[in-house]
């Protein structure tokens, strides 16, 4: 296995404002070199409870480069490799919208996230952050500094591959049971835990005719439901659906008329907060379907 782990530490509650990068390099499973970049963040602000997790400081940063010069000496080390963080969702979401704030291209490359892959691994423990993980694995280090925590985050990975007999990307879908994220110019795709299920028939569901509801706008029409909806099960309302005289699908298509939108747990879905149906939906809206997106509260107010 080769890839490279990386770590940041903000300055502020703003994903914009690294104050530290740290990469660690593997190669075929041996940890070959870390390596860690103060950055002043813009306008050198600091947050109190930032720096009280870190240490740094404003005069620690002062004369150090802002990302956007750093960035000519990061952007070959990583670009069309292979990353892990902990918890990639934070470290993608600030690699990302720091080089939007400068207005840079995205690299390319792929990632994964060493936070949902690890419940896989090292299963019914009470928590999965980097702290309780390496205290388990015997892996000493200094917390919160990005060159240390992306050092203990390749040793941890180094663990769980040889626990999962993992050699190779390839091996992530079914021995990590997690997906392959990637950023590329333009935009990203989440690393998010690979879910096997399988799907019900919803023509099943048969509704009541005598509840069919002509004016309805979910009359003769497809309706497919993503997230959780606070106010009842899905089950309960996919029957209501076919009770007014709708259909109820389990995918988006050019053929769906109402995306029901419904709590999106950002663990699962990713930091955009939008499902792989919900993403779908606005592609096929913007080429021109009629598909319209729905909360819950409007769908409430429909039935």
């Amino acid at each position: 296995m080769n890839f490279i782990t990386i770590d940041f530490e903000t300055a502020t509650s703003e994903r914009h404002s690294p104050c530290e990068i740290g990469l660690t390099f593997v190669d075929n499973g041996k940890i070959t070199q870390t390596k860690s970049w103060l950055i002043k963040p813009i306008n050198n602000e600091f947050d109190y409870f930032n720096t009280l997790i870190h240490g740094i400081k404003p005069d620690d940063v002062a004369n150090e480069p802002e990302f956007n010069k750093l960035w000519i000496e990061i952007k070959p080390l990583i670009e069309n490799q292979f990353l892990i963080a902990h918890n990639a969702g934070f470290d993608m979401s600030v690699l990302r919208k720091t080089l939007e704030l400068y207005q840079i291209p995205f690299p390319t490359f792929n990632y994964s996230c060493s936070y949902i892959f690890s419940k896989k691994v090292w299963q019914g423990l009470p928590a999965y952050d980097l702290a309780t993980l390496c205290k388990i694995n015997n892996i000493d280090f200094r917390h919160h500094r990005a060159g240390d925590d992306s050092r203990a985050t390749a040793e941890l990975c180094i663990k769980a591959f040889k626990i999962s007999e993992v050699s190779s990307i390839d091996d992530f879908p079914d021995k990590l049971k997690t997906t392959i994220g990637q950023i590329y110019d333009g935009g990203y795709k989440p690393s998010l835990t690979k879910r096997f299920y399988n799907p019900k028939d919803l023509t099943k569901i048969i509704g009541d005719p005598a509840k069919h509801n002509p004016d309805s706008i979910f009359y003769g029409q497809t309706v497919v439901f993503t997230g959780t909806l606070s106010s009842m099960l899905r089950i309960e309302a996919q029957r209501l659906i076919a009770d007014i005289g709708g259909i109820n699908a389990n995918n988006v298509t050019k053929d769906t008329d109402f995306l029901i939108v419904g709590y999106q747990d950002y663990k699962i879905v990713g930091d955009d907060g939008m499902s792989s149906k919900q993403e779908k939906a606005i592609k096929l809206i913007e080429k021109g379907s009629n598909l319209e997106i729905l909360s819950e509260e409007d769908f409430l107010k429909n039935i």
